[in-house]
């Protein structure tokens, strides 16, 4: 039986073989081209052409729903094959999940009717829990059943961003929007706490771990699942004093967990100051979110895009770089323009963060740029990684 599964898992051609490899690449050139076509929104350049929702209402929904939903898509469906011990979603029915994904974007992009673009746009979600959920209930796997839990509120979340489109209403798409991000920075949180002092023990050689504070990772983990309430409550759309000391808490744990993982040698490994780098942003962003919600002077815009561009985005690059390695047999040592690739992003979010203060369209210009050709390096350099056989000879 297990050489007749192993044939038929090497008779379906490389791309559909584990979810991580149609996901990360497509995934990776949606979030090059959305970015490229958003500016070019902004810069005027594309007259006559409107998305559903609008410009705006696009960028908001699709860099969340569209670029980073397929990571987490394609990150699912690889780990839950590590949980439960027994083959991922691949051949077909992975094929059908990813054209579903795409015909959303596709929806979305060319401005759909509503009635056409919601009920493809939240067929997503579900189909993805069901998927994984099948794989977890077989096994009955129990401690993995939280991750439904998160995929059923993105999609909550999904449909009230819909509704709000549907209906004109830009608070309700904003409240989706804000609460499926904190929905995915929790999310970041808990892998990230798990994986990233495990990632740099193992990079570096050192012989123990940095042991983990469970009252922080769990602390960390409800006050960010209270900011996605909040936010679908619509609490959190503009600054208030009120949210300030949730604001704080939850960077200050973060910066927290930061100093006890630094390590001197993390700058020599790539995929290891990229992973801290990102993080590192994500507690920025919280405390700047805590200043402008005390009223300091500060764009609530400003620290989101560190929080999204700098710490979501950076920590999505960083970790499919890695796991693209190791899941199609390389040793983990990225091609060398992915260094470049770390960097650019980097430098986009410093731009957007900083830079737009004083020269708004040189800083979103250069701060687009450098994300794009990011995105578009990990496409160029891991493209013929993810629709090629394993270098081992294994399926997956």
């Amino acid at each position: 039986m297990l050489l007749l599964d192993r044939r038929l898992l090497l008779a379906i051609p490389p791309l559909w073989r584990l979810g991580f490899r149609p996901f990360f690449l497509a995934g990776a050139l949606f979030a090059a081209l959305a970015i490229v076509l958003w500016l070019g929104a902004l810069l005027g350049l594309l007259p006559g052409w409107q998305p559903l929702g609008g410009w705006l209402g696009w960028h908001r929904h699709e860099m969340l729903f569209g670029f980073v939903l397929a990571i987490i898509a394609g990150f699912l469906l690889t780990a839950v094959q590590n949980w439960t011990g027994r083959p991922g979603l691949s051949g077909k029915p992975l094929c059908a999940l990813a054209m579903l994904w795409l015909a959303a974007r596709l929806a979305w992009l060319l401005g759909a009717p509503w009635w056409l673009a919601v009920p493809v746009e939240l067929a997503f979600p579900p189909a993805l829990a069901w998927f994984i959920g099948l794989s977890l209930w077989q096994v009955r796997q129990v401690r993995n059943y939280p991750v439904l839990l998160v995929l059923l509120l993105l999609t909550l979340a999904d449909a009230l961003a819909m509704a709000g489109i549907a209906s004109a209403n830009e608070t309700w798409l904003r409240s989706g929007v804000l609460a499926a991000l904190w929905l995915v920075v929790a999310l970041m949180s808990l892998i990230g706490g798990r994986v990233i002092p495990f990632f740099t023990q193992r990079g570096l050689g050192r012989s123990a771990q940095v042991a983990a504070w469970p009252w922080l990772d769990n602390a960390l983990l409800l006050g960010t699942l209270g900011l996605a309430v909040l936010s679908a409550a619509g609490l959190t759309l503009q600054p208030t004093p009120a949210v300030a000391p949730l604001f704080g808490i939850l960077g200050a744990g973060h910066l927290l967990r930061l100093w006890r993982w630094r390590d001197g040698d993390l700058w020599r490994v790539p995929l290891l100051w990229s992973l801290h780098l990102a993080y590192a942003w994500i507690a920025l962003a919280l405390l700047g979110l805590a200043g402008a919600a005390m009223g300091l002077g500060l764009a609530a815009s400003l620290p989101l895009h560190a929080l999204t561009v700098g710490g979501v985005g950076g920590l999505i690059l960083a970790m499919i770089a890695r796991v693209s390695l190791g899941h199609t047999g390389r040793a983990l040592n990225p091609p060398a323009a992915m260094a470049w690739a770390f960097a650019l992003l980097n430098l986009g979010v410093t731009a957007r963060v900083f830079l737009v203060a004083w020269l708004p369209v040189a800083g979103l210009s250069l701060a687009a740029l450098c994300w794009g050709a990011a995105f578009a390096l990990f496409a160029w350099c891991y493209g013929p990684m993810l629709w090629r056989p394993r270098v081992d000879g294994q399926p997956g």
